[in-house]
């Protein structure tokens, strides 16, 4: 690790100058909401959905809007009827008082891993990489994430991707600043041949 820190400089997870970079009204939801439609696409096509996505719920990203456009309004957008389902049921869960961001902003990492897999469409990592990116938490180990068990091997020498179980054992020499590790190990895949 200390290899990686000296041939990649300072993380950005923690820059507060990046962290504060984010506009006003990049919301937690508009981050999550963000994070759910990204989901599996390459970059230039999920920055183009996105872009419709934003206009066609009038610019702002909130949970009003999403319920206003409906499933098929945000689904006219390009994005899947899987994806409009989610980001339609999490602008329901926070405009009925179900997810309150506020409250998750202060509640562990654990406790806002599990508020958020408990909506259909939502899964560990999105609600991993919001506690990242959105939350700044700096001790999530993303253990199923391929860019980190790619990034573990081939920093490491591994023949083989390491199991999650065998990543999350492994992790613990990182705590509490996993989430660091995890940015290092990604680097690994930036910057070499795969």
């Amino acid at each position: 690790m200390a290899a990686l820190i000296d041939r990649h400089g300072p993380c950005a997870l923690l820059d507060p100058d990046l962290r504060r970079s984010r506009p006003a009204s990049q919301s937690h939801f508009a981050a999550l909401a963000r994070s759910v439609l990204y989901q599996q696409l390459a970059g230039k096509a999920a920055a183009a959905i996105h872009a419709r996505f934003v206009a066609q719920v009038g610019g702002r990203v909130t949970p009003d809007a999403v319920l206003a456009a409906g499933v098929d309004g945000i689904r006219a957008a390009g994005l899947s009827g899987s994806k409009a389902a989610t980001i339609h049921n999490l602008a329901r869960a926070c405009a009925e008082g179900e997810l309150n961001f506020r409250r998750l902003a202060r509640a562990p990492d654990d406790v806002v891993v599990a508020a958020l897999v408990a909506l259909p469409g939502i899964g560990p990592w999105t609600a991993q990489m919001f506690c990242m990116f959105t939350l700044g938490r700096l001790d999530v180990w993303p253990v199923t994430d391929y860019g980190v068990r790619k990034g573990y091997a081939r920093a490491y020498g591994l023949a083989d991707l390491p199991a999650p179980k065998a990543l999350d054992a492994a992790g613990e020499v990182f705590r509490p600043y996993r989430s660091v590790a995890a940015w290092y190990l990604w680097r690994v895949l930036d910057t070499e041949t795969l």
